[in-house]
């Protein structure tokens, strides 16, 4: 999962899909999605967020529309609220041709000083986007 572009209130993810992200039956495992929809709504909403602030994901929503079986798949994600204490989050997941395969939102819980983004950069050890504001 790569990281293609953000900014203030969306982020843009991908994935070049592998024979590891595929199920049994050799389509994409639902839980691909799932973990696309919740890191592109993480991102989103990362940029307006206090520096030490961290974010606990409070549940994701998915809806799978279609499979698909080799490529690269995009999740698009929006922020619909940040708000003191919760942020919400839409994402669209879709092929390199633009047709939809998945839908979603992820609710975020805003912690202070709880996973703070240097934290997280500290344990991948790597380094991660700068704030924007």
């Amino acid at each position: 999962m790569t990281i293609e572009d953000m900014g203030v209130g969306f982020s843009r993810l991908q994935i070049e899909l592998e024979h590891k992200h595929l199920s049994p039956y050799l389509a994409i495992q639902g839980g691909v999605y799932s973990a696309l929809i919740d890191a592109a709504a993480y991102w989103a909403v990362y940029a307006e967020l206090p520096e030490q602030a961290g974010l606990i994901t409070m549940d994701v929503n998915v809806n799978n529309l279609a499979s698909i079986k080799e490529g690269t798949i995009v999740a698009t994600g929006r922020r619909i609220k940040v708000g003191r204490s919760i942020c919400l989050a839409d994402v669209a997941v879709e092929d390199t041709n633009g047709r939809i395969l998945s839908q979603g939102t992820s609710k975020l819980l805003v912690t202070q000083g709880l996973q703070p983004i240097t934290q997280i950069a500290q344990l991948a050890g790597t380094s991660l986007p700068p704030k924007f504001l």
